[in-house]
């Protein structure tokens, strides 16, 4: 999509701080960050959100998963946690129509429950 910012990203239109990338994903620092580690973990490929996941993209969202504790690992949140988060549609918060998930952590001093005022 030609006016898609994360495929200009993709396409290096558009500067990032990635962190990560293969032929297939790239991983990005959120520009407006909600947690000390926020990062975009984006496939390459134009989907617009979980909503139009076809079965031909099975293995490439098995591998967007299997990639995520690397990243964690990399971001050094791993051992404390961190909360992954995919926004479908307006309405669930998806600003972006390019499906992305959101590795978010590294808080500190965080008791059972406190993250984003879950009980």
């Amino acid at each position: 999509m030609m006016s898609c910012l994360f495929c200009k990203i993709v396409n290096k239109e558009v500067p990032a701080d990635i962190i990560y990338e293969n032929s297939s994903i790239i991983v990005f620092k959120d520009i407006n960050p909600l947690a000390p580690v926020h990062v975009l973990v984006v496939p390459k490929r134009h989907i617009s959100s979980i909503d139009h996941l076809k079965t031909r993209d099975q293995k490439l969202m098995g591998e967007l998963f299997l990639i995520v504790p690397k990243i964690a690992r990399k971001q050094k949140v791993a051992k404390t946690g961190y909360k992954l988060v995919f926004n479908v549609g307006k309405g669930g918060g998806q600003v972006i129509n390019h499906l992305h998930l959101h590795l978010l952590g590294g808080w500190k001093n965080v008791k059972d429950g406190e993250v984003f005022g879950m009980p």
